[in-house]
């Protein structure tokens, strides 16, 4: 499958803003099934400083300074991707992925390979992932019992947040504690990806954050409208002996060839699309566009 994908951000400032520095991860990386074939970020007003860089992680961070007046910022990012990641999906019913229990994971967690030490610093705290109450650890105890498969509790996990939890627009912001979104059991699909890793990390197995886009499809017979696709984002596990699966609580489903990835962290905080400080004054108005298009 072939993607082009198209993300505009914008801001408007009340008053002119003098500077502006920005980090942006907006180019996909290469990934599982996943191939970045044409990238493009175009800048407006024109960027005076422009520079990339791969993280420790593997994403693309591209840095970026505008040292002139402004009262609009839009950066625009066009990419071409080929999906093939249906493919897969198959070896994560097999035994290698199934049989693997929690005393199994955590056993194969003290041998000392590379992926082994890789995936260890994923059951870390992070920024926005860290001092979680007994609240998480209890929510994630009733799917990671005993001698239970860790797949089969993540993917039970998955689909209790997506029951038990409300989509919410607008009732959590990037600095929402993860205990509050477990106690009002709202938010978005950055807070229950979140919340799931939080979950994982309680019971002692790595998990990680992944940013990336969700193709969505229109209802029969209606033309899909432009921009109606959006940022997403869903987990990963880590299950040792097999590898990394994903799984997306927010859609209740392991993601296919219409989640396209961006990049990866520990949480929110590695991965943000685009962040900054600006010298200015007054308010600001952020506009978020994507739109994702399959290629013939």
């Amino acid at each position: 499958m072939l993607y082009s994908v198209t993300h505009t951000t914008k801001y408007d400032y009340d008053a002119p803003v003098s500077y502006c520095h920005n980090i942006a991860v907006l180019k996909p990386r290469r990934s599982l099934g996943q191939e970045l074939l044409e990238y493009k970020m175009s800048i407006a007003p024109e960027a005076d400083e422009v520079s990339e860089r791969v993280d420790f992680f593997g994403n693309f961070i591209t840095r970026f300074s505008i040292q002139k007046e402004h009262k609009q910022l839009k950066v625009t990012t066009k990419s071409k991707l080929r999906r093939e990641y249906e493919q897969y999906k198959t070896e994560f019913r097999s035994d290698r992925c199934t049989k693997v229990s929690l005393e199994q994971a955590k056993e194969n967690l003290l041998k000392t390979d590379l992926e082994i030490l890789d995936a260890k610093q994923f059951v870390l705290d992070s920024i926005f992932i860290n001092k979680t109450g007994e609240a998480v650890e209890k929510y994630a105890r009733e799917s990671f019992k005993p001698n239970r498969s860790v797949f089969e509790a993540a993917e039970e996990l998955m689909q209790r947040i997506y029951t038990d939890f409300k989509f919410v627009s607008g009732f959590t912001s990037v600095s929402t504690p993860i205990d509050v979104v477990m106690q009002e059991r709202k938010g978005v699909c950055q807070d229950f990806a979140q919340i799931a890793i939080a979950c994982i990390r309680a019971i002692g197995l790595p998990a990680r954050y992944i940013s990336g886009y969700i193709e969505t499809l229109p209802p029969p017979g209606q033309e899909k409208l432009i921009g109606a696709d959006a940022s997403h984002a869903w987990f990963s596990i880590f299950i040792p002996g097999f590898g990394w699966v994903d799984f997306d609580p927010t859609n209740n489903q392991i993601p296919g060839d219409q989640h396209l990835v961006v990049g990866w962290g520990r949480d929110y905080y590695d991965v943000p699309p685009l962040k900054g400080v600006v010298y200015g004054s007054g308010k600001s108005r952020l506009s978020v566009e994507v739109d994702i298009a399959r290629v013939v």
